[in-house]
């Protein structure tokens, strides 16, 4: 189901990007949760999630050392 604030957000998403980061998700998943209604609850949702982390990965990446996750160059 649509995310109405990011504090909404699973944990796996809020415990490690950053806070532009988790907007730019929940922006991305509401989007595409609506988006792909013709593929039943389950698949939606899975693909919503999918959309979003994608979206975030076009402006954040995970820094292979630290592991914190930072804007891309």
């Amino acid at each position: 189901m649509p995310y109405k604030s990011i504090a909404d957000l699973p944990d796996s998403v809020r415990d490690n990007v950053p806070k532009h980061a988790q907007e730019i998700y929940k922006e991305a998943f509401n989007s595409a949760y609506d988006e792909y209604k013709e593929r039943g609850a389950e698949g939606r949702e899975e693909t919503a999630h999918k959309v979003a982390w994608s979206a975030v990965k076009k402006k954040y990446r995970k820094d292979e050392k630290s592991g914190k996750w930072e804007l891309a160059d």
